[in-house]
């Protein structure tokens, strides 16, 4: 008898609405999501605190996803896919419609979704197992956070970074016309989703989520 293949979970099939928007403006309300996170300030390109950022949280992903080979599968483990890097960005020096170009300015959390049966001790374990492998990396900076950002207005943006402004202004023309706006304050960031390799894909075809927090307009109300 042929051995059924277990199936892996994909968030980004799964959550469409979350991870497969269109280039059109739309709506949505997120849920409380699990991360692991990393917080830091600088230009992500230059930035050596942005680069061991995204070493320590895809080294600690794997790590968690490879667990059942090495003997210890949490509670409640199935397979699945790695999800995408994320960003939350923010700056106190520009309006949002400029800041995306003061790079310097930054300050972000990075970050990746988790499954739900990933706990504090589960964490700990594949930092231990992480650190025998890379010492060199601050593994204390990580850490395990539910993450809930409510009600967002999100859009692809097809291209480089550097003209997310783009996308930002016709995410800003859609809420004005629907009777919202922009709510970034506290935790509540500009949030990037990376569906795209930054360093394997030409500036050109980068598909980046661009999800801005909103709230109603106060004439709307």
């Amino acid at each position: 008898m042929e051995e059924k293949k277990c199936v892996k979970r994909d968030f980004k099939k799964e959550d469409r609405a979350l991870y497969q928007p269109g280039t059109e403006p739309r709506i949505l309300d997120v849920p409380d999501l699990l991360f692991l996170m990393v917080d830091g300030t600088g230009d992500p390109n230059t930035s050596a605190a942005y680069q061991e950022a995204i070493e320590m949280l895809y080294g600690l992903s794997y790590e968690i996803k490879m667990s059942p080979k090495k003997g210890a599968a949490p509670q409640g483990y199935y397979d699945y896919v790695v999800p995408p890097l994320e960003g939350l960005w923010t700056t106190e020096e520009a309006p949002q419609d400029d800041h995306i170009l003061n790079k310097s300015q930054f300050s972000w959390t990075s970050l990746i979704r988790q499954p739900e049966f990933v706990t504090r001790k589960v964490l700990d374990a594949a930092k231990e197992r992480l650190d025998k492998k890379k010492p060199e990396l601050d593994l204390s900076k990580v850490r395990l956070e539910q993450y809930r950002e409510g009600l967002c207005c999100q859009a692809l943006h097809i291209g480089s970074f550097d003209s997310e402004s783009d996308t930002i202004r016709q995410i800003d023309r859609y809420l004005t016309e629907a009777g919202y706006e922009a709510d970034i304050k506290g935790e509540r960031r500009h949030h990037e989703i990376y569906l795209t390799d930054a360093r394997k894909t030409e500036p050109a075809k980068k598909k980046t989520v661009i999800r801005i927090p909103i709230r109603r307009s106060a004439g709307s109300r």
